[in-house]
């Protein structure tokens, strides 16, 4: 379980899933325990433990971004639950168009699917009785989303930033400005004190990165 304060009103556990140790988050509203599943790119039977140990009910599944090993097995998890899915930006779609072709390259189940719900800079998910906002923050693929809950000072950031490092460019329609600029112009000013889960590896805060990551810290970009 994540390092969120003990008042606050969202809770959080990773559940890492697929060969690529993808961090696929839980979050729960801990009023209504209602929760959400973040990028359940696989290991569905591991998600379901996750959510029968947590005691909550899964309300809907939310995703960052449309690469294989964040969202390959959402489309089959929302028809098993019955649960809708939002996200990502339809700048995306053509990675979910690819996801069974992608699937069977590398060796993975993977189904394409259709969100609910595209998502914009500026709109806003709700789990429970809690509001997240959506920052649009392209460069890793054109479509990436980030998810934030302002009062948890709390970030899913996917693949746009980890720990010491950022998300790979060199992807179709990859971009390394586009991520350098989503990651100082849209993150950093929600303030150095939000805790982030990325996409792979430790979670870390925006105030260390902005300190200490390679690529993005503030001597990095000086």
């Amino acid at each position: 379980m994540t390092d969120t304060p003990k008042t606050s009103p969202m809770k959080a556990a990773i559940i890492p899933v697929t060969p690529l140790q993808q961090n696929c988050s839980l979050i729960w509203c801990t009023k209504t325990m209602k929760a959400a599943l973040t990028d359940p790119g696989g290991d569905l039977h591991k998600l379901k433990d996750g959510i029968a140990k947590a005691g909550v009910s899964l309300e809907k599944i939310l995703i960052t971004h449309g690469h294989l090993d964040h969202c390959g097995q959402a489309g089959i998890l929302a028809e098993e639950m019955g649960v809708p899915i939002e996200g990502p930006h339809k700048d995306d779609l053509f990675w979910i168009e690819q996801l069974d072709s992608d699937g069977a390259r590398y060796g993975m189940e993977a189904k394409s699917f259709t969100p609910d719900r595209w998502l914009e800079h500026g709109d806003t998910v709700t789990v429970g009785e809690l509001t997240l906002d959506v920052i649009h923050c392209p460069g890793h693929t054109p479509g990436h989303v980030v998810f934030v809950h302002g009062p948890s000072k709390f970030a899913i950031v996917g693949d746009v930033l980890f720990q010491g490092s950022i998300g790979r460019t060199d992807f179709p329609r990859g971009n390394h400005q586009d991520l350098i600029d989503s990651i100082t112009k849209r993150l950093w000013p929600l303030g150095e004190d939000i805790t982030f889960i990325p996409g792979h590896g430790p979670t870390s805060t925006f105030g260390r990165e902005r300190q200490t990551n390679a690529f993005v810290s503030d001597y990095a970009l000086s």
